[in-house]
């Protein structure tokens, strides 16, 4: 019988949310990637166990799911500091890009050597043996279009290797990935059982679940707009679009290059110039505060048009919908422009998550509820087939 660790993946544009086990570890790493040779120049390689592996992910995937098999990679904040850094680009699909698999296999490696000792996962010599139970998830769009089943199934049945080489605290480490079960949730779906469910998908919403609501989930590359009636996602009326927050972010990228001469080096840096608390808005060039209003105002007021296009289109065609919630790292973004929006136009009854940390954490935590929900079923089903009588011939 193997020991199969729970694993709750988001693979967002921005970044991998993962929570693993008992709740008892999670990780986020930006989604970046940079290709890279097997020796890494590091300065001060004797003080390289002193840092925080989360800054310096380097490490070689073998995978059969790969295109790029046995590639070395950059992942995460380092990547961020390469000339040859890769975000995933706006329609692209998530389920057929090697940069999803790169990261999820990624943060199962880190969560099986930073758990080493309580996973309960083999170890023979440098090489960990890990079983997980995956729950994640992919955009409407290509749920609709059939692809989770594929993404599913690359998954499946392979042994996924990552070798951590020039990484502080497990270089040298090898870590083997077996799924002993996959399961790819749509992410409207999810969103709403984390807005009505706790842990054990018990109700703790009780206003919400018998609404007609509408969630509209904005992410990096696409978003998707959730129907739920009936405490049922509708899988006709639900839609998914190929509009995020990326392309958006990669423009004020670019203006803030071509205006200041400011180079930025992933769009989670333009990202948190938006939404720092303080000093918003702004950047240093030249050791001088300089505001980028202008360009940030115009960039997101667009595309805040945009995303209210689509809610009004959606609701026109569900005129019973009582409210919408706004969910995922492009609502935080948008809020504010999407807010006055409705104010000054139609004042449709919309909502936000004014908790940041929860609206980022959203479909990880949903992947969580249902994943472990499934496991505590599967176990129970098994154990009670065991304590069946053995019938007598």
């Amino acid at each position: 019988m193997t020991n199969s660790r729970i694993a709750a993946v988001d693979v967002g544009n921005d970044s991998i949310k993962a929570i693993f086990g008992k709740m008892d570890s999670e990780l986020n790493i930006p989604n970046v990637i940079a290709r890279d040779v097997e020796d890494r120049p590091v300065i001060g390689i004797e003080e390289l166990d002193s840092k925080n592996p989360l800054e310096g992910i380097h490490i070689r995937v073998h995978s059969p799911a790969l295109k790029e098999n046995n590639a070395i990679y950059r992942v995460g904040h380092l990547a961020t500091k390469s000339d040859n850094a890769t975000e995933l680009d706006p329609g692209s699909s998530k389920s057929e890009e090697d940069q999803t698999l790169v990261m999820l296999f990624s943060a199962l490696a880190l969560d099986a050597v930073q758990k080493e000792g309580s996973t309960g996962f083999k170890k023979s010599g440098n090489v960990i043996d890990a079983n997980y139970t995956l729950g994640t998830g992919l955009p409407l769009r290509e749920v609709k279009e059939g692809k989770d089943a594929g993404y599913r199934s690359k998954l499946l049945g392979s042994v996924h290797q990552v070798e951590f080489l020039v990484t502080p605290k497990y270089q040298g480490q090898k870590v083997n990935i077996k799924f002993d079960e996959v399961k790819v949730y749509p992410e409207g779906f999810a969103a709403y059982i984390n807005l009505v469910m706790d842990n054990n998908l018990n109700i703790i919403n009780k206003d919400l679940i018998d609404k007609r609501i509408l969630i509209q989930d904005i992410g990096g590359l696409s978003t998707d707009i959730a129907v739920i009636k009936n405490r049922n996602v509708d899988d006709d009326k639900a839609q998914g679009f190929n509009l995020g927050v990326s392309e958006a972010l990669e423009s004020i990228r670019e203006e803030i290059r071509s205006k200041h001469g400011v180079e930025l080096d992933s769009r989670r840096d333009v990202v948190e110039i938006i939404t720092k608390k303080n000093d918003r808005n702004h950047i240093m060039v030249k050791g001088s505060r300089t505001s980028v209003h202008d360009i940030t105002d115009r960039i997101l007021l667009d595309l805040a048009k945009k995303q209210y296009r689509l809610l009004r289109n959606v609701w026109q065609k569900n005129s019973q919908t009582e409210i919408c919630y706004f969910v995922g790292g492009g609502s935080i973004v948008l809020k504010d422009y999407l807010k006055t929006l409705n104010n000054n136009l139609d004042g449709y009854n919309i909502d936000f998550f004014e908790d940041e940390k929860e609206s980022i954490w959203m479909m990880a935590n949903a992947y969580y509820k249902l994943i472990s929900d499934f496991s505590r079923r599967t176990n129970k089903d098994k154990a009670d087939q065991d304590k069946k009588p053995v019938k007598a011939n």
